[in-house]
């Protein structure tokens, strides 16, 4: 026994509490998503964690409702008071959660930024984090 207390694992729920979940496997950090999509589903960019989908536990999901809002991608939110929750890619492992209905503390830190050409035009992103104009896959 190392003596390191592992990390708990961090839960969330959407704003009436309808829908509630476990993660089961920690995420490495929150990646904030500049997209058109994302400003549309959030008001703001979308932070997010990604994590694989079957460590995702769903404790309440009566409420989880999934939009189709791209070819290729779904974004999963609450039909009671409309908290936007998740998105998922239609080919991948991972599903991507919200960072904002993490019970705090969560201990994360923001990793990057994403899509950063699509930005809006009435902030400014003023870290020194990396930036990426489209995925993270792309080169800065």
């Amino acid at each position: 026994m190392s003596g390191v207390a592992e990390p708990q694992d961090l839960t969330g729920r959407c704003l009436c509490g309808g829908l509630r979940f476990r993660l089961t496997e920690r995420p490495m950090g929150v990646v904030n998503c500049h997209c058109g999509q994302c400003r549309r589903f959030h008001g703001h960019f979308g932070a997010y964690v990604s994590v694989p989908r079957p460590t995702v536990r769903f404790e309440a999901e009566e409420t989880l409702r999934w939009f189709q809002s791209s070819a290729k991608a779904q974004r999963g939110f609450c039909g009671t008071c409309g908290s936007s929750l998740f998105w998922k890619g239609d080919d991948s492992p991972f599903l991507d959660v919200t960072a904002g209905c993490l019970d705090a503390p969560t201990g994360l830190t923001t990793l990057r930024h994403i899509f950063v050409a699509d930005q809006g035009d009435y902030y400014v992103i003023d870290d020194a984090l990396e930036r990426f104009p489209g995925t993270a896959s792309e080169p800065p």
